[in-house]
């Protein structure tokens, strides 16, 4: 292929629609209509000799072709980012710029409330699209720019950059009205009295899972449930337990209905972090970005690491 005849606008396209396995999101992110990166991609595809994309259900899917030369673009894509990104300041007033960002359920909940009020007065342009990932996915999202930051408790994620947000321990959730409150009088639980509880449990959440399992309670779960959220008003509803993490305890404690115990948990501390691929380290909105979530979360009394 003549170099001559590459426009580099071409290779932005081709590596959207390569993370987003989408010309229709990859033409979103990029702020064009679907017609023009489809024919983007169709210019590329005449310039390679190779049809790059094949269809199929819900979007596409990259030849070995273009699996090769994604590697490629995305390396040169990142390094010319972060070349020109060092002529420029990010201004988060003016930016018009979409995050997409892993957050769990529950970390949704704990994080972007806090957040979207904070972009509203100092970064008012800005999106935020949460995009919870399975957890083996999580890193090369990262490194493919089709995630910009990760946040939460993810032991499994490795070879990326992180940061410690804050640290938290699992506890044990009931109603208030609780007949085992009478006997435990506030006392944290050993393991006998956990072994007279039923539970529910959240397969989304497989640390708590793991307590359970290693205090041989899984035959005391009642219910498994998908995610956590609707778990405390099954729980008001109920004699059952579950255990969850102790921040996002006390804020249904706050509201009212609720008792919070400590309990023998094996492993209940943890740590919940910030994570960012090395390849867009320096980049100028990620920077900023890692460093606003960084100084929020400390305003609010949450020290990093």
């Amino acid at each position: 292929m003549d170099m001559n005849q590459l426009d580099l606008n071409l290779l932005r396209v081709f590596d959207a629609v390569y993370r987003h396995r989408s010309v229709s999101r990859a033409a979103e992110e990029l702020g064009l209509s679907q017609p023009a990166a489809s024919q983007a991609v169709t210019r590329l595809r005449l310039l390679l000799g190779n049809a790059l994309f094949e269809r199929v259900h819900g979007g596409v899917r990259p030849t070995p072709r273009a699996e090769r030369l994604a590697r490629v673009v995305r390396a040169a894509l990142a390094a010319l980012e972060v070349g020109l990104g060092e002529a420029r300041d990010f201004d988060p007033q003016a930016a018009q710029q979409r995050f997409r960002i892993h957050l769990s359920d529950i970390g949704e909940a704990r994080f972007l409330p806090a957040l979207m009020a904070a972009l509203r007065a100092r970064a008012p342009g800005i999106r935020i699209e949460t995009l919870p990932l399975p957890v083996e996915e999580i890193a090369e999202a990262l490194d493919r720019g089709t995630l910009d930051a990760a946040i939460g408790f993810l032991p499994g994620v490795l070879s990326t950059e992180r940061r410690v947000l804050l640290h938290d321990h699992y506890c044990v959730l009931l109603r208030s009205a609780h007949p085992l409150l009478a006997a435990a009088k506030g006392r944290r639980l050993g393991v006998d009295a956990l072994r007279q509880l039923e539970f529910v449990a959240v397969r989304s959440h497989s640390e708590t899972l793991r307590i359970l399992q290693v205090l041989e309670l899984t035959d005391r779960i009642r219910l498994s449930a998908a995610h956590f959220l609707a778990v405390p008003a099954i729980v008001s509803e109920t004699d059952l337990a579950v255990v969850m993490p102790h921040e996002i305890a006390c804020g249904f404690v706050r509201r009212g209905g609720y008792a919070l115990l400590d309990a023998d948990l094996p492993g209940h501390r943890f740590a919940v972090s910030l994570h960012w691929s090395r390849r867009f380290a320096q980049e100028p909105a990620k920077v900023w970005l890692r460093e606003f979530i960084g100084e929020l979360f400390t305003q609010q009394g949450v020290a990093p690491s």
